[in-house]
């Protein structure tokens, strides 16, 4: 149902919603945070191989990537869900805005195929989503070295 494109009312495409998009992103990065141990705070707060007066740069860096993760995460997946739907839409407006039947064939051939594309797009994305998820949290979680 998500891949109609009714209007934002009834719309039943839930990524295309930034508040979904937004918890989806907040459980990552909450998730990251609690699961993180003592070398991953001490890799925030005290970068090895950074020299010592170039601290006081670094940490508000690396507490803005903190929140940098997760709103990226955020933003690819709603964008790329809401371009899609757009597209899709100008191009059933094209049969409006030309006022002709002989349009219809051709806006419907391209609709079809960004339809198709759209289906692609969403799987990628849900895929990304999670692997770059996975990949945070797991970077939260360094094993030492033995």
């Amino acid at each position: 149902m998500g891949l109609i494109p009714f209007p934002p009312p009834f719309g039943a495409n839930v990524t295309g919603n930034i508040a979904l998009t937004f918890v989806l992103a907040a459980c990552t990065f909450f998730i990251t945070q609690l699961s993180g141990n003592k070398t991953y705070w001490k890799h925030i707060f005290a970068a090895p191989g950074v020299p010592f007066w170039l601290l006081p740069i670094m940490i508000p860096v690396e507490i803005i990537g903190l929140f940098s993760k997760p709103f990226a995460l955020m933003i690819r997946l709603f964008a790329n869900i809401t371009a899609g739907h757009i597209i899709v839409l100008s191009l059933i407006c094209l049969i409006f805005i030309f006022g002709s039947v002989w349009v219809s064939p051709v806006s419907a051939f391209f609709v079809i195929f960004m339809d198709c594309l759209e289906l692609l797009v969403a799987f990628l994305q849900a895929y990304i989503f999670t692997l770059l998820s996975s990949l945070f949290i797991g970077m939260a979680m360094p094993e030492e070295h033995h």
